[in-house]
């Protein structure tokens, strides 16, 4: 076998388990979130609500970018699993701070208010993204 695929026989399975670590974060995190949300997102998608749709797909979308700075800058699994662990938790109270700043919206978003879903989107993304930034690469010991 060639160097290229050994390389890839031995990274593989390391690959999986970092990235499937990384998903049960996530998955585990949205869980937390949907649990956390003053309306019943998941109810209203089925329902067929478009702005409900967005707005957890946003959640879930900002759940991931911190995740995914965590899985970029970790350098052991435990690394990874701190640093998710604690960003999730950050990103889980951001989110019910947004909730709770930007008054109406779950009544907003029963009622398909498709502006309200955007603004709580952009302001979820937002904080994912600085989070995100602050926990790039942790050995770069900045602080």
């Amino acid at each position: 076998m060639g160097g290229e695929t050994l390389a890839f026989v031995e990274a593989f399975p390391r690959f999986l388990l970092w990235t499937g670590a990384a998903g049960i974060m996530l998955v585990i995190a949205s869980t937390i979130y949907v649990l956390l949300t003053p309306w019943k997102e998941l109810a209203l998608v089925k329902q067929g609500n478009s702005s409900a749709g967005l707005a957890l797909a946003g959640a879930i979308a900002g759940l991931a970018i911190p995740i995914a700075s965590c899985l970029a800058s970790s350098v052991t699994l435990m690394d990874l699993a701190i640093w998710g662990i604690v960003s999730l938790l950050i990103q889980l109270i951001v989110y019910r701070l947004v909730d709770v700043i930007l008054t109406d919206i779950p009544k907003r978003i029963e009622q398909e208010e498709a502006g309200a879903a955007i603004v709580l989107i952009a302001a979820k993304l937002s904080s994912a993204l600085i989070l995100a930034a602050g926990l790039w690469d942790p050995a770069l010991q900045r602080f």
